[in-house]
């Protein structure tokens, strides 16, 4: 029997009396997730930076920005578990702390290795912090209050995303490349002391324990595939190094599922797959993440190293894409098209928004920043149009007493799928440019590296439009992706209306969070613990 009875009004999952203090509260999370969140771009901007200081070739570079997305994605899941059973308060403080150890840590790097492993810690930190920052909001907002909190949560979160660049070339105008990594040390602290002071405690009851073996697999898992995805194209796809790496990756998470169905306490329930709209959106928000990771990545370096402009002028020319993200969501403008266009019709035309900002940014501003700037524009309303509905769609389909494993499925699909961008586009980036250079940028491992195996004005040429064409080469991979991804996520998310009939989060207000009023999903599975408040 499910541990909320159909129809019944889940007022065990929520605080009694919502603290007054919840829109503050909420200002507090959103602080710590933002700085969650701008880790996964931030450094996208010091590429040319640490190529030049530390040595690095784009393999570790590529390994600098994975490592973070990686650790974190794999860990999300049992930390939302963790949270779940522990305490969202106790679990979020945990993150915070672990998150400025690890940022002073990489801050003082001296060598790509130094930096990767910072990194990782901070991965162990920020899925703390990705799981709790979601699950807080839900327990603390009611079904009134919900869709405007999950909404302003969203717009944070797509910012980050964006903001990134902008705060890292404004700090790399003025400061060493450490500095993007320093600035996390007072937002850690001020967000420690403020959710000791305002957040108030709340956990499931139940015996869950925490899914360690899963954890293990799935970052095998993940971790075996990006690395012969990020290798592939330096030492071949068919080499000994890049097979065994796939072999090792695949065999990962086909044990995960396995495990995954006949642990007693999964870190995942595989019958969750069973739910059409749970599945339409995982689809929708890996290939949206995708995009957007992939896309920062490589648009930081075309800015950069193709146009010439600097770390800061850089982060600039990428600011109309974070305002227009703010801009949207709010004034709320997703909302009020929602009962419009449901939650099938905002996805796809989200992501086919984020799709020809792709395509226009490779088609139009491969030579200037005229066609780039239209192609940003389009890029962010299509993120603000689609990133809260995915969000909320996969919410909606997870009891609410597991709040921290659903926000721990949302930020999993978000952190994998932007390092799989990183990988994909930046190994289409790499090929690309060894074709049409084979004998300049065979074994260079960077632009820099490409170009000091130059000797005249004219190859110096020829290699930056080999750069700008594997840069456009991979943008297009990118919108193809995205927008393939959306009509796959349409498709299923309408199918999961007609056999269904609405769910509760895609009645009569938009974005709302779960409610069991529709009884227990079929992806329930076993009876929910209700979360409580102390």
């Amino acid at each position: 029997m499910s541990a909320v009875a159909p129809g019944a009004t889940p007022t065990a999952l929520e605080p009694p009396g919502r603290p007054s203090a919840r829109w503050l509260i909420l200002a507090v999370i959103c602080l710590a997730q933002l700085t969650v969140v701008l880790d996964n771009t931030v450094l996208n901007v010091a590429v040319p930076s640490l190529t030049e200081e530390l040595g690095a070739t784009t393999a570790d570079v590529q390994w600098m920005l994975n490592a973070y997305s990686l650790v974190q994605s794999g860990l999300l899941l049992i930390a939302g578990n963790s949270a779940d059973r522990y305490g969202r308060k106790r679990m979020l403080a945990v993150g915070l702390g672990l998150f400025g150890v690890a940022s002073l840590a990489a801050a003082l790097a001296q060598s790509p290795g130094q930096l990767i492993g910072a990194r990782a810690g901070m991965g162990i930190g920020g899925a703390l912090l990705g799981t709790t920052t979601l699950a807080v909001v839900m327990q603390l907002f009611d079904d009134e209050e919900r869709p405007k909190a999950i909404g302003i949560w969203s717009s944070v979160n797509s910012l980050g995303f964006a903001a990134g660049p902008l705060i890292g070339g404004t700090l790399l105008d003025h400061f060493w490349w450490g500095s993007l990594f320093l600035v996390n040390l007072p937002v850690a602290a001020i967000a420690l002391v403020a959710v000791f002071a305002l957040v108030p405690e709340s956990k499931s009851r139940g015996g869950e324990r925490p899914d360690v073996v899963g954890a293990l697999l799935s970052m095998v898992g993940m971790v075996g595939v990006v690395f012969a995805i990020i290798s592939g194209p330096v030492d071949g796809w068919l080499s000994g190094r890049v097979l065994i790496s796939a072999a090792i990756g695949v065999v990962g998470l086909a044990l995960f599922t396995v495990w995954e169905l006949r642990v007693p306490h999964p870190m995942l329930d595989m019958h969750f797959f069973r739910n059409r709209r749970f599945v339409g959106a995982v689809a929708g928000g890996i290939l949206v993440a995708f995009g957007m990771g992939g896309s920062m990545f490589l648009l930081t370096q075309h800015l950069q190293l193709v146009l010439g402009y600097g770390p800061l002028d850089a982060g600039l020319r990428m600011a109309p894409l974070a305002l227009t993200v703010i801009v949207i969501n709010f004034t709320g403008l997703g909302a009020r098209l929602m009962p419009r266009f449901g939650t099938p019709g905002m996805i796809v035309t989200g992501m086919s928004l984020l799709a020809a900002g792709l395509a226009a940014i490779s088609l139009l501003g491969a030579e200037s920043y005229g066609g780039m700037l239209f192609g940003l524009i389009v890029m962010g309303i299509g993120v603000a149009v689609a990133m809260p509905t995915m969000a909320n769609a996969i919410m909606s389909a997870i009891p609410p007493a597991k709040a921290g494993v659903g926000a721990g499925v949302n930020g999993t699909l978000m952190e994998f799928g932007q390092g799989l961008g990183v990988a994909v586009l930046g190994a289409v980036l790499n090929s690309r440019f060894a074709a049409l250079l084979p004998l300049v940028a065979a074994g260079a491992g960077s632009l820099p590296a490409a170009l000091a195996r130059t000797h005249t004005a004219r190859e110096r040429g020829a290699v930056h439009d080999a750069f700008a064409a594997g840069i456009g080469a991979s943008q297009l991979v990118g919108a193809a992706a995205v927008f393939l991804g959306g009509l796959l996520a349409a498709v299923l998310l309408r199918r999961a209306e007609r056999a269904g009939g609405p769910t509760a989060a895609e009645g009569a207000t938009p974005a709302a969070g779960p409610t069991p009023a529709a009884g227990p999903t079929p992806a329930e599975g076993p009876a929910a613990a209700p979360a409580v408040a102390e």
